[in-house]
């Protein structure tokens, strides 16, 4: 028999039995009997520390595959289905964690219900309501924004700017509140009741802030009033007031316009929902380095998208694509910021 071959399949013949001419009595000339091949020995019983062979664990073929998958070992398994089958609950429970005392193994959650409550029960109803009473529309806007990058890298070398965190959505908020004077009704909201439009003319900036708690969009009021450093410090405090679950009621109304920064994400863009009572919310993608045309060349510049959602029946297409080119010509070229003040 060769290894590996099995044996070797055909049919057992018997030896003819030779007799002799004296009777059958012991060493009556009689040979000794070899008349066949001797049966094979019994197997072996199966023994409690794994020696012999073993009866195969009871499992569906896409149950075994899947403990093959997992790494585990279905002969260590009790079965928990009908007539002791191990199912893929059993093989899940092996593999996410150790036995359980007593030899059962804990089952997996598969599901978990959070309460919807708080903030986050008045976010849901708020967006909503947003969303399913005010038309919105979404436009989006790709600018180089090389130039401000490097402006804000400036300033922060001054001292005006010591020790206050000096990101992008600083002179994107400038640029916003600019943007608002040169076109009012962007910064206004939809009376019903009265059927009026109310133009605000003032900003209360609204910067949306995810939280432990859910979103919070506190607002910096009277932010158009503030100069460039203060507006930097008071950005930062109400980042850090809303992160911290501190914002009182007082900081999360009367906010007139607001800005999202999903760029902090790693988001390219999106399509934010106006704060309800509001008209309009920018939203500020990723700066992240790109293939420009610049100056008639070919070159890695740095690249955001801006997505500007605003209510359509106070705000209409030319009046809101007016608006965001604004912004993204201020943020291509802050020099224009100065020039607009």
């Amino acid at each position: 028999m060769l290894v590996g071959y099995g044996v070797k399949l055909g049919t057992t013949t018997r030896r003819p039995r030779k007799t002799g001419s004296a009777g059958r009595g012991p060493g009556a000339g009689q040979v000794p009997a070899q008349t066949e091949r001797p049966a094979a020995a019994p197997a072996p019983p199966v023994s409690g520390n794994g020696a012999g062979t073993q009866a195969r664990p009871a499992a569906k073929p896409p149950v075994r595959k899947l403990a093959k998958d997992l790494g585990v070992d279905l002969a260590a398994l009790t079965g928990t289905g009908p007539d002791g089958i191990i199912t893929r609950e059993d093989v899940h429970a092996a593999a996410d964690g150790p036995a359980a005392a007593g030899g059962e193994r804990p089952i997996p959650v598969r599901e978990e219900r959070v309460p919807v409550k708080g903030v986050r029960k008045h976010t849901a109803a708020a967006v909503t309501a947003s969303a399913f009473t005010a038309p919105h529309v979404t436009e989006f806007l790709q600018i180089d924004m090389t130039e401000t990058m490097l402006a804000l890298q400036r300033l922060r070398d001054l001292p005006e700017f010591s020790g206050v965190p000096v990101r992008p959505l600083l002179f994107v908020a400038k640029a916003l509140m600019l943007a608002a004077a040169r076109h009012p009704m962007i910064n206004s909201s939809w009376d019903e009741e009265a059927q009026e439009i109310v133009v605000k003319h003032y900003v209360n900036l609204g910067i949306a802030a995810a939280t432990n708690r859910g979103l919070l969009v506190p607002n910096i009021k009277n932010a158009h009033t503030l100069p460039l450093p203060e507006l930097a410090r008071a950005l930062s405090a109400l980042a850090t007031t809303a992160r911290d679950g501190k914002a009182q009621p007082a900081d999360l109304s009367g906010g007139t316009i607001t800005i999202t920064n999903v760029g902090v994400f790693g988001v390219d863009a999106g399509t934010p929902i106006l704060t309800p009572g509001e008209a309009a919310i920018l939203a500020l993608g990723q700066v992240r380095d790109m293939p420009w045309v610049h100056e008639g060349a070919l070159a890695v510049r740095q690249v955001t998208t801006l997505a500007l959602s605003f209510d359509h029946r106070i705000v209409d297409g030319d009046l809101g694509s007016a608006f965001l080119r604004d912004v993204g010509a201020m943020l291509t070229d802050p020099v224009r910021m100065l020039a607009w003040s």
